[in-house]
């Protein structure tokens, strides 16, 4: 179905202004953000856009790669859901490899990789997000004293996963396609595909069905779309 052409009216015409302006605003600061990646020695994939400007951090001898026509919104404007920080993107530690797929979007989502986090194509991220596989400090109080790394152990995001707003997944865990994490879950151990997961601890709540789609899901699930 062709799109309707929205009339300017007195109605209309702050939304049609922000849009405009939105736009103007994605198309300067994602030529930005790509000069910063390329700095960082960050690989971006085409068509792939920023609203606001991310933070990135690449360790000398590691490896970011993001895959084509996807979408990070670190700024207020960028989602009305409520951002309250930049999307985060960081190697922590040599030989460290993050790899994001194609058709993902992110909104003030931290990603923190100090060993392996792997995420597949599609991937959903609703507002301030954490993603990380390390507890980045270490438990026994004389290892901080001396300055020694958290434990690590490689996430691995399936394809077509949704996590809902303010979701953290932490180290060592494995979340299946097509999975929902609703929500303000905290995700600590691993998830099977095409199931909805919620809580802290995140469990199973309950498989989906073949027929269901995303619309239905995030009804039952509390999630939102962007």
């Amino acid at each position: 179905m062709a799109k309707r052409f929205r009339r300017i009216s007195r109605d209309s015409a702050p939304h049609l202004l922000n849009c405009l302006l939105n736009l103007v605003r994605s198309s300067v600061q994602t030529r930005i953000a790509r000069m910063l990646a390329w700095w960082w020695g960050i690989k971006i994939g085409q068509k792939s856009s920023f609203y606001g400007l991310p933070l990135f951090y690449r360790m000398p001898g590691s490896r970011i790669r993001v895959g084509d026509n996807c979408q990070f919104r670190s700024s207020t404007w960028s989602n009305l859901v409520g951002v309250n920080r930049p999307c985060i993107i960081s190697t922590l530690r040599e030989a460290a490899s993050l790899e994001i797929g194609r058709d993902c979007g992110f909104s003030g989502t931290t990603i923190g990789c100090a060993s392996s986090i792997s995420i597949g194509d599609r991937v959903m991220c609703g507002a301030n997000v954490t993603i990380t596989d390390t507890d980045w400090h270490p438990l026994d109080w004389r290892d901080r004293i001396a300055g020694k790394g958290g434990e690590t152990a490689p996430v691995v995001i399936g394809e077509d996963v949704w996590l809902g707003m303010n979701v953290s997944v932490l180290k060592g865990v494995e979340i299946g396609s097509q999975t929902v994490v609703g929500a303000g879950s905290l995700v600590t151990r691993s998830l099977p595909a095409r199931v909805i997961a919620a809580g802290n601890p995140a469990v199973v709540i309950r498989k989906l069905a073949d027929d269901e789609n995303f619309a239905t899901v995030a009804t039952s699930a509390g999630l939102e779309v962007r």
